[in-house]
């Protein structure tokens, strides 16, 4: 109001004598003048002016009008085009700005940020981060260099106190996403990294107009990782990822959870579960790790806990074993007389070497342990030998008896009389005497048939003559005849066949004999194999039940 009046005066004062005063008397006595009519008038008091010049020059007695007041009115011209700018502004019309929004806010915090320093007004306020982290995929779990690769997801939230703003002054925006490389990012890392893996670069975070700010981000992790690879392929195992601050202490940067711990022991929302490993669940845990007594630092510990899918392994590996086994097993049926099971065995034992050298590439190899699948399948190849050599034993002793002496008496009474009736098994004593008491009714009627010849040409029996005492009477012609060397030689012929006959029984006697102890033999280690191989199948099933409870 003041400038208006300033104004009129001088656009009063400007005015000269004939009519000035009066302009200048009429604009004192009008009320306050807006900037419009104010220009208004100076344009047509400088149109009176110019034609009263006119007048003057014509009439050539008038004055012309002086530089100090030209210069003034050139002065307010500005002045009054403000006056009807802010006259519009309260109109109701608003100006389009000059840039977006997200352009004036990115310059505004951007302009004067300092990302050196940790950003807290006061230096003894500690910069809480928040972290997550989301199980993915399980890439690859490598025994040998017990090394873990995973593919996360990692969420980190802070507060930087240099990041806010009034939303109404940047068009209601409440969030913006800034380059991660122009502000400070905690420098949050896991010490169980043993190699840089291959993640995807991501180079903005979300801010938040409270200073909230959100790093999001997938990361491709190899860890070391304690494998335990006893309980192949039935094994669970527990790595630990621990993130920390590699430099700032606890009264620096403290680390929290970001959501409750029981929803991140069982999210298995995003993990691709069409591998070889299973989820279980991550467990977490904050703790303060301090080196020899020097300031602590804040960790966060994921463990997460993995199981293998037997199933492959299974087909491939335990079942054919078991079946070879299961064949070993059914081989002591075969008759241990015939020469097939020696063969038999001999080629399971060679198919189980080949399929050990198969599967060697599909078992893991650690310096630190065998797995117990392996300690299976050693134990199984020495059953196999074990079962080769108790086969070869049976054969010896049912093979070629001829050449053998007689059994002898212990063990006859070890095998045949205790081992059977411990066993089960059938007299063999028993039957033994009833094949004796058979051969020795044979050779009687062999030795009949002989003697009735003999009598036929004259010739006596001399088991017939001592039982006569000799009291018989002798033919007439049985001198000539002992003495004709053709009967002589007959006679040698005829007792050398008896001898032979005699000898061959014996030593089929022994041959039955031994032959008996084989079988009972055959089926003591029979039972004895089998009895070990239960025995190594009960324990093997303890010790997976017992790791599995553990």
């Amino acid at each position: 109001m003041q400038r208006e009046r300033l104004i009129a005066r001088l656009i009063g004062r400007s005015q000269k004598p004939d009519g000035g005063g009066k302009a200048s008397k009429e604009c004192c006595c009008l009320p306050p003048c807006s900037g419009a009519s104010l220009l208004r008038r100076a344009r047509a008091g400088r149109l009176g002016r110019r034609e009263a010049a006119a007048g003057s020059q014509r009439s050539g007695g008038t004055r012309a009008m002086t530089p100090a007041a030209l210069g003034a009115l050139l002065a307010l011209l500005p002045l009054a085009s403000t006056l009807q700018s802010q006259g519009t502004r309260r109109g109701g019309r608003t100006p389009e700005p000059a840039e977006p929004a997200l352009r004036r806010l990115s310059h505004y915090l951007l302009a004067r940020y300092q990302k050196g320093t940790r950003p807290v007004r006061d230096w003894r306020t500690t910069t809480d981060v928040a972290i997550d982290l989301m199980v993915y995929a399980i890439l690859s779990v490598d025994e040998k260099n017990q090394v873990l690769t995973t593919y996360i997801w990692y969420r980190q939230h802070w507060t930087d106190e240099f990041l806010r703003w009034d939303p109404a002054r940047f068009d209601n925006l409440t969030q913006i996403s800034l380059p991660a490389e122009s502000i400070w990012v905690p420098d949050i890392l896991i010490n169980e990294f043993v190699d840089v893996g291959k993640s995807p670069h991501v180079p903005y975070v979300y801010v938040g107009h409270h200073g909230e700010v959100q790093n999001l981000k997938p990361i491709q992790v190899m860890t070391a990782c304690s494998l335990d690879i006893y309980n192949f392929p039935f094994d669970v195992q527990n790595c630990s990822l621990t993130f920390t601050s590699w430099l700032h202490h606890i009264r620096d940067i403290n680390l929290s959870l970001w959501r409750q711990p029981e929803l991140v022991k069982f999210d298995r929302s995003v993990f691709m579960n069409q591998g070889e490993w299973e989820l279980l669940y991550v467990l977490s845990r904050f703790q303060e790790f301090s080196v020899k007594s020097s300031d602590s630092y804040a960790e966060m510990k994921f463990y997460v806990v993995i199981r293998r899918r037997p199933l492959f392994y299974t087909v491939s590996l335990l079942l054919p074993s078991i079946f070879l086994m299961v064949m070993d097993i059914v081989g002591f049926y075969l008759p241990p007389n015939s020469g097939e099971r020696v063969s038999f065995k001999i080629t399971l034992l060679l198919g189980y070497s080949v399929f050990l050298i198969i599967v060697s590439d599909t078992l893991p190899a650690t310096a630190v342990g065998t797995p117990l699948i392996g300690i299976y399948f050693v134990v199984c190849m020495a059953l196999l030998v074990v079962s080769l050599t108790e086969t070869i034993l049976i054969v010896r002793l049912v093979h070629k008896q001829d050449l053998q002496p007689h059994v002898p008496t212990w063990v006859k009474r070890l095998l045949l009389e205790r081992a059977a009736v411990l066993l089960c098994i059938r007299d063999r004593k028993e039957f033994g005497q009833s094949r004796t008491q058979s051969s020795d009714i044979s050779r009687e009627v062999e030795n009949n048939d002989s003697t009735a010849k003999l009598n036929h040409y004259g010739c006596e029996d001399p088991r017939e003559r001592e039982a006569a005492g000799g009291a018989r009477p002798v033919p007439a012609f049985a001198g000539q005849a002992e003495g004709t060397p053709l009967m002589r030689g007959v006679l040698r012929e005829i007792t050398a066949i008896r001898q032979f006959l005699e000898k061959r029984e014996e030593f089929r006697d022994a041959a039955r004999e031994w032959l008996q102890v084989g079988y009972v033999l055959d089926v003591l280690l029979f039972r004895a194999y089998l009895a070990a191989v239960l025995a190594y199948s009960v324990t093997l099933g303890t010790l997976w039940s017992v790791w599995r409870d553990a």
